[in-house]
């Protein structure tokens, strides 16, 4: 899993057939396609790509699906869409799931939390967290079933939150998240190699305080996303 994972970080758009044969020639791991596809959805993960849309009537999606609103949208200000996501992490003592919640205007990291399961607990609380700190327009995700639990998509509605959702397989529909977990990985994960949930949290905690606070961004004008987030200045 944890090969699997520095694979499909780098090459998100591979699939089971390719990380095979990614883990057999640069690896030297040899596994069948069936156990890297059971392993890819015990850690969340799908290769991207465009696919063809889900039949919303097939019992495996009873989870009302939303459309998607950033399709020649654009984002203008502080809290006017956030995105969230979940990724695998690393641990030296098994391994652990990560969820966080940016706006994508200042790319700040408004919230994120750690969990030893995919329970949806921990996104929960995370969306409460973030919801103290501002309310934005859109709430952006992908179709996981986390996101269209209605005990997430509810809280969204309670605060009058526009929810907005990728297509399956959609990785542009989420780049900023997607370039945020290639951050968090190879600049801390990768390289702190943690024993354990908690000391990940630890670590992450740091981590995201420098990444908000003290890491000026090109894109951004050479700000900090705290900066930009909070004096809205761009």
């Amino acid at each position: 899993m944890n090969l699997i994972d520095k694979i499909y970080t780098e090459f998100p758009y591979y699939g089971s057939r390719r990380i095979k044969y990614e883990l057999s020639t640069s690896h030297k791991v040899t596994a069948n396609r069936k156990h890297i596809q059971r392993l890819m959805r015990e850690m969340g993960i799908e290769t991207i790509y465009p696919k063809k849309k889900s039949n919303l009537s097939n019992p495996d999606n009873l989870h009302k699906k939303y459309p998607y609103l950033l399709r020649n949208f654009t984002i203008s200000r502080p809290n006017h869409v956030w995105g969230t996501d979940i990724t695998y992490l690393k641990l030296n003592q098994g391994f652990a799931y990560l969820t966080a919640i940016m706006d994508w205007f200042s790319r700040y990291v408004i919230a994120w939390e750690v969990s030893n399961s995919l329970e949806i607990d921990f996104v929960i609380r995370n969306l409460n967290r973030a919801l103290i700190t501002n309310i934005p327009y859109i709430h952006n995700s992908d179709q996981g079933s986390h996101f269209t639990s209605p005990n997430y998509t509810n809280i969204l509605e309670q605060n009058n939150v526009q929810i907005s959702m990728d297509g399956r397989g959609r990785c542009m529909d989420n780049i900023f998240t997607e370039r945020l977990w290639r951050s968090v990985k190879y600049e801390d994960i990768y390289i702190k190699s943690y024993n354990n949930s908690q000391e990940a949290r630890i670590g992450l905690g740091e981590y995201f305080y420098k990444y908000n606070n003290r890491r000026p961004h090109q894109s951004l004008g050479n700000l900090t996303p705290a900066e930009v987030y909070f004096n809205k200045i761009i």
